[in-house]
């Protein structure tokens, strides 16, 4: 047996009368819809549940599957302790799942801290389950903040654990779609709210999981969403397999998509082995991407790869243009992964012979010594995107009034030498009195310090 159905829900702790207290009455079409979609699961009559929740406890490189022996919890954290859930886990499938990961060398399993109570992501989905199934056997699965192709191919590693143990197995996948909505709503409005909604349930409703893969993490992060990567761990399991799927409902009355859809596995369809095809087409890009890259963001590259593979530091290029070699300049290397900050250090004045070399000093920082991250595997090097900022001299400023966080980043300075600083134009900084405050939190200097300002421009090669 392999996967054989699964459904995508939200997670709304209101759809309980005991926590709506009657605001539950305004997503009915999804209470209804998530009714019919448990009904879907339980027709099917599946030995294992497989749930992924998006609340559960993650981690940055590792998948955590829960391996508590039963489940059992009451709503307690939403007000409504009346509500109450028991399940017993699957430990075979469990064990089966975490021995295969290993074989694999796959960064997934039982190792994660194991938790005491359920989180809302899974308590939701699972007492609709137990409406209408009391008997199902359930596997949790935590997502990670690694890349959507590690998420895709869980899904596969799952399938081929249904396939070895011989088990009916159907997947829920839980979670909200945009959180971001309405301006009135408690996460606000972002005008990619609606535009993930629009294509997340276009794709839902056509089983399309290549098209899901291949959105923009920059649209994903925007529209604050909590269930692409449980669809796209369900959207794995039906790898080079044919789909019959129904959206079943969407509503977002409370500024947070809620979308019900249910999915069914047919036929093998080599065409749809969008594992393959995700690929190819994301080598592509990179490739595309690789190739628009200057003499800077290359440099930069090759220090890191040679460093992190060798553990050695990279020979300079001999035909670096002469503005790296002849001028001098503080500079930072910052890497990213999927649109994530992976690495950054830098130089607020020149400390080596050229640029190149303080480029080349930096890279290797920022791959190995910044203290925010672990240092960077080798198996992360493809997917890592690079910027570098070479830094043009500071100048003192009298106030904030003299910034601008587009085009200066700013030092903040203590008298005592505490120091911290900020590049110009950074994602998600918006106005200058976010910029100073990342300043101070990052040179341990408190909001009421008195502290000297600079303001500095950079030259930005990516």
């Amino acid at each position: 047996m392999t996967v054989l159905n699964a459904v995508a829900v939200p997670h709304p702790p209101l759809i309980f009368p005991e926590v709506g207290k009657g605001k539950e009455q305004e997503i009915q079409h999804t209470i209804d819809a998530y009714r019919k979609a448990m009904r879907f699961l339980a027709d099917g009559k599946p030995d294992t549940i497989v749930l992924i929740s998006p609340h559960m406890r993650w981690y940055s490189n590792y998948f955590h599957v829960e391996s508590a022996p039963v489940i059992k919890d009451k709503f307690v954290q939403f007000g409504a302790p009346q509500v109450e859930m028991t399940a017993t886990a699957d430990a075979e499938f469990v064990n089966a799942l975490d021995k295969l990961c290993r074989a694999h060398n796959f960064p997934a399993g039982i190792l994660g801290e194991q938790e005491h109570n359920i989180d809302h992501g899974s308590f939701i989905p699972m007492r609709f389950l137990s409406e209408v199934m009391a008997d199902c056997k359930v596997v949790r699965i935590a997502i990670s903040g690694l890349s959507v192709l590690h998420h895709y191919l869980l899904g596969h590693i799952i399938n081929e654990v249904s396939a070895k143990l011989g088990r009916k197995t159907a997947i829920i996948a839980s979670g909200d779609l945009s959180h971001r909505l309405l301006a009135e709503g408690p996460y606000g409005f972002t005008k990619e709210g609606p535009e993930f909604d629009k294509k997340i349930t276009e794709v839902l409703d056509k089983a399309d999981f290549l098209q899901m893969m291949q959105m923009e993490p920059e649209l994903c992060e925007a529209a604050g969403e909590c269930g692409y990567r449980p669809f796209v761990i369900m959207g794995g399991a039906f790898d080079a397999r044919d789909v019959k799927s129904e959206l079943l409902s969407y509503e977002g009355p409370f500024g947070v998509g809620y979308g019900v859809a249910t999915f069914a596995a047919a036929g093998e369809n080599k065409e749809r082995n969008f594992k393959e095809q995700y690929v190819s087409w994301h080598q592509q890009k990179l490739a595309e991407q690789r190739a628009a890259e200057d003499e800077y963001v290359r440099l930069a590259r090759k220090c890191v790869e040679t460093y992190v593979l060798s553990g050695r530091p990279a020979i300079l290029p001999a035909d670096l243009p002469a503005e790296m070699l002849q001028n001098r300049a503080g500079a930072f290397v910052s890497m990213k992964i999927h649109k994530q900050l992976r690495g950054c250090i830098g130089t607020i004045a020149p400390v080596y012979e050229n640029i190149a070399e303080e480029i080349a000093h930096n890279a290797i920082s920022a791959c190995s010594r910044d203290p925010r991250f672990v240092p960077v595997r080798p198996e992360e090097l493809e997917d890592i995107t690079y910027s570098v900022d070479i830094l043009n001299p500071a100048e003192p400023i009298a106030s904030e009034e003299e910034l601008d966080v587009k085009k200066y980043g700013v030092i903040v300075e203590c008298a005592d030498g505490r120091r911290g600083l900020l590049l110009p134009d950074i994602e998600g900084v918006d106005t200058v009195e976010q910029q100073v405050a990342i300043a101070r939190q990052k040179g341990n200097i408190a909001p009421h310090e008195k502290v000297q300002l600079y303001r500095f421009e950079v030259v930005r090669h990516y």
